[in-house]
């Protein structure tokens, strides 16, 4: 049970983290995890530390870890000159690595690439993205991922990241560009079931429209919140009317390119001519409060930390928990806690797939192995269809289990798992399964349970049938299965232990959380 819970509220299950939830329980487990401090493993401490980038690509072979802690400022100074733009984003997919893998604060990560697959962008939209994205994860997604989600949508709706990937940034009164309107309503807030428009043409036949409490939107309420966003921009330099821009990357509000004229969005009116960012945050207020937004994302957070096609009766409760902490710093976290404490949580442990970050991992983390990620890793999820921060579309990437395990998909993902444990080309770890064996571990029988039990939890995951064609990989000449191993030479011996191994981590035991 220990295990299965650390798989859906972590990255996989460790020796410490095993040891800290037995210790504590599972309440009070919950509970300090939703409420992290600045504490950090050593190891984590140290592997960042270590970090040097190992490939020649833009010349960044053997730079640390520098971007990541960078002010804006110093970002920015990066957009002017090709030389180093990627180097930031560069940063931050290896930093998220080493966090899934080795940080304590395991529910925070998971949390993080929720968020970050909420409010998907793409490195590859702007190369700006990609030098300012050490901001977006720090001072917006991990700032927030336990917070208030009026806050949260304030601090994406100015981030230079998503005001770069939806255009935003260029958009102006007369006309208006709808990217990033449209996407705040269908995939940020309201989400495509309280899309209307094809049931109603006109915003005054939108169920309670005439009071100023619309159940839904329409194009048209799109089109309103569009204008609304107009002037919201970035200091980029860039030509104005009234003379360029300032060139500091920072949020700026713009009022000449601001629609000051009244508007309607949702049924509620806007004045003409109101305080600067008046339009855009009034916005932000109906769609963070409606109880639509309430429902979407608890459902989304639900399949989460749920399941594909979560049960009605756990997101009724979070909605209920959203609503009645919508003006609460931790919103978030208290619908987290009433999601997590549930029966409902409890009952589908082992549900969900792992998508393939997940899956690897937990490979490294179940092993306990020496990871220092590296840039083939980026190559790699990629072959299974996973592109952390560069997926293209802003749907970010779907979270049921008919996307992830295909025939083609499948393939990939135990190809990949053995490539980082047997294979040397991407120098990411070196293991050694000899290392991991304890002393009273002598038998073939005693080596296949034992290493069914560390990666799945229990030495009779298997059946007996399946247990002994895993002992006969390691049986030569007419050993039995309770005599040692007795392999022809260390070099073979390695490779008949690699091949047990890799086939508990292929097994669909494995594959869920």
């Amino acid at each position: 049970m220990n295990r299965k819970i650390l798989n859906r509220i972590g990255f996989g299950a460790n020796a410490q983290s095993l040891e800290r939830l037995t210790t504590l329980g599972f309440k009070a487990y919950v509970e300090e995890q939703l409420n992290p401090t600045d504490k950090e493993s050593p190891k984590l401490i140290a592997q960042r530390k270590k970090f040097k980038f190992i490939q020649d690509k833009a010349n960044i072979k053997g730079q640390p870890f520098h971007y990541i802690h960078a002010e804006l400022s110093e970002l920015w100074e990066l957009t002017k000159s090709e030389k180093k733009q990627a180097l930031p984003a560069a940063e931050v997919l290896m930093h998220t690595w080493l966090n899934a893998i080795y940080s304590p604060w395991q529910l925070r990560e998971v949390m993080v690439n929720f968020w970050h697959n909420h409010f998907n962008i793409s490195i590859h939209a702007d190369e700006r993205i990609a030098a300012t994205l050490p901001l977006y994860d720090k001072e917006v997604i991990r700032k927030n991922c336990f917070g208030n989600f009026r806050t949260f949508l304030e601090d994406v709706a100015k981030s230079q990241a998503m005001l770069l990937y939806l255009d935003n940034a260029s958009s102006r009164a007369s006309p208006a560009n709808e990217n990033f309107a449209r996407e705040l309503f269908e995939l940020h807030t309201l989400g495509k079931d309280n899309y209307f428009n094809h049931l109603y043409n006109k915003w005054r036949e939108v169920p309670g429209a005439l009071e100023g409490t619309a159940a839904g939107y329409i194009d048209e309420d799109i089109y309103e919140a569009a204008r609304a966003f107009t002037g919201w921009t970035i200091a980029d330099g860039a030509w104005t009317e009234n003379g360029n821009k300032a060139n500091t990357g920072a949020f700026l509000y713009l009022e000449k390119w601001h629609d000051n004229y009244q508007k309607r969005i949702l049924g509620v009116e806007f004045d003409s001519n109101q305080a600067p960012l008046f339009d855009g945050q009034k916005v932000l207020d109906l769609l963070a409060t409606h109880k639509g937004t309430a429902r979407f994302l608890c459902t989304k957070l639900c399949i989460r930390l749920i399941a594909d096609e979560p049960p009605k009766s756990i997101v009724d409760k979070a909605v209920e928990t959203w609503i009645k902490h919508q003006e609460s710093p931790q919103q978030i976290q208290a619908v987290l806690q009433t999601i997590l404490l549930s029966k409902e949580f409890t009952a589908s442990l082992g549900s969900k797939v792992k998508n393939p970050f997940e899956l690897l991992c937990s490979m490294i983390r179940t092993l306990e192995l020496d990871f220092m990620p590296n840039l083939h890793l980026k190559w790699m999820l990629q072959q299974m269809g996973y592109h952390l921060f560069s997926w293209a579309t802003p749907t970010g990437h779907p979270d049921q289990a008919t996307y992830w395990l295909n025939s083609s998909m499948m393939l990939k993902r135990w190809n990949s798992m053995p490539s980082i444990l047997f294979d040397d080309w991407h120098k990411m770890t070196a293991f050694d399964v000899n290392a991991l064996i304890p002393e009273s571990v002598k038998s073939s029988r005693e080596i296949v349970q034992f290493f069914i039990a560390k990666i799945l939890g229990n030495a009779n995951a298997f059946s007996l049938d399946h247990q002994q064609k895993l002992i006969d990989i390691l049986l030569v000449e007419n050993k039995t299965a309770d005599e040692p191993p007795l392999t022809y030479s260390k070099e073979d011996r390695a490779y008949r232990f690699a091949h047990v191994v890799a086939l508990i981590l292929m097994s669909p035991q494995f594959q869920y959380r």
